[in-house]
């Protein structure tokens, strides 16, 4: 890729290639070129407003629902460029959760789950929906807890059982990636425990891409890190390596708390 401190991946799941994001024309993120791989956990890290949210955001091209955004580059998913996909599919490929849960609040559980089905006009008989809704509460460890209320409303749930929801919302349409954009930074310390457990787990069957600004949390269950600084990517590589040998200045003070 043409930096060193910047590793490749073989067979990536995701490849981004001089992906560039500006707002009224000033970039927040600036000529990003990087691959993902399959089945893992990759943390993308770096002090606020270094452009880690714009970057996670542009996957799934969120940014088309501004005017004053414009993203320029490539960002390939196999061999399809999903810059050339209807946003529906890509959005279906991956899942996106945010920072704060935000279950639909006038829908019940059971509603919120499928609700990806319902608002792109996808009808799903009933045992279908019935189906899918066990499995994405399975998959969050949610269902033994909502079995029994499913149709009460998902802000009827504790934060982090909603958060949970929410992913499991992500979950429905069976993407191949998962991004999480701070998942757990509304959340407290057993809340967000739950969903590192849970953010392992699900790299069995899916690709996850995280923004956090929690260190320690990059450290206990990312398998790549990817370190971000004004626009740009300076380093990226698996965690273990970069926590214990940065190759670049910037990145060692950061993760030793010389900035942030």
């Amino acid at each position: 890729m043409g930096n060193e401190n910047i590793i490749s991946v073989n067979n990536p799941i995701l490849s981004v290639r001089n992906l560039t994001v500006a707002y009224d024309h000033v970039p927040a993120v600036k000529d990003v070129t990087v691959d993902f791989k399959k089945n893992s956990v990759t943390a993308i890290m770096g002090p606020s407003g270094c452009g880690k949210s714009t970057l996670l955001r542009a996957f799934n091209r969120m940014h088309e629902l501004y005017e004053n955004i414009e993203t320029t580059g490539t960002i390939l998913m196999g061999d399809v460029d999903i810059m050339k996909m209807p946003t529906i599919k890509v959005r279906r490929r991956m899942g996106m959760v945010f920072q704060r849960p935000n279950p639909f609040p006038t829908m019940s559980i059971y509603d919120n789950v499928i609700s990806g089905y319902k608002l792109n006009g996808i009808p799903l008989k009933k045992s279908d929906k019935d189906e899918i809704v066990e499995r994405s509460l399975s998959d969050v460890a949610l269902w033994d807890e909502v079995k029994d209320s499913l149709n009460k409303k998902g802000t009827f749930l504790s934060g982090g059982q909603q958060q949970r929801l929410c992913i499991a919302r992500a979950l429905a349409f069976n993407p191949e990636i998962i991004l999480l954009d701070e998942p757990t930074s509304a959340l407290d310390p057993i809340a967000t425990s739950k969903i590192e457990d849970l953010v392992v787990k699900l790299k069995e069957n899916y690709t996850i891409i995280m923004v956090t600004h929690n260190m320690s949390q990059a450290a206990r269950i990312s398998d790549y890190s990817l370190f971000m600084y004004l626009g740009e990517l300076v380093e990226y590589n698996k965690t273990k390596i970069m926590f214990t040998n940065p190759k670049d200045r910037r990145t060692e003070e950061y993760l030793t708390g010389k900035f942030g």
